[in-house]
């Protein structure tokens, strides 16, 4: 009996520790996703092809908050051509809530444009999910929305 109670008394410290394990690698993934979600910002800003390959989902689905839905090639061909042309960045109020391998970001993005070189400003909530593939974060699906007046 004695021994049983050892053995359940083991497994309950080595079930502790294995949670304890699961906080500290949640807070070093809430610091990643931070991380890739700042390296996208400075990648819309100076955009390269292979900076926006590394920080966006094959599958990507980007919705604009006038409606227009992007996939990972329209999204990184605009950037490229200047057909989304972003002059500054500005994120506030993020917040990152980790679900398994999948992050939900939520920000205030403003923003000074030049789009097919029209200047412009803006200022939109946004809402990510980013996805933890292989040993990296990457952008899924992204949806903006202005808000209200």
């Amino acid at each position: 009996m004695l021994k049983k109670l050892i053995l359940i008394a083991a497994a309950a410290t080595a079930l502790a520790g294995c949670a304890g394990m699961s906080r500290g690698s949640g807070a070093a993934d809430e610091q990643a996703v931070a991380a890739a979600a700042e390296r996208l910002r400075v990648a819309m800003i100076d955009p390269t092809p292979a900076a926006l390959n590394a920080l966006v989902a094959d599958d990507l689905s980007y919705g604009h908050s006038g409606g227009k839905v992007d996939t990972k090639t329209s999204f990184i061909a605009d950037l490229m051509d200047r057909k989304s042309d972003f002059v500054t960045i500005a994120i506030t109020d993020q917040t990152i809530k980790l679900v398994d391998n999948v992050a939900i970001v939520r920000h205030t993005l403003t923003a000074d444009t030049n789009d097919s070189g029209k200047p412009g400003k803006v200022s939109i909530k946004i809402l990510g999910v980013w996805q933890k593939q292989g040993g990296d974060w990457k952008l899924l699906a992204r949806q903006a929305v202005r808000p209200p007046q």
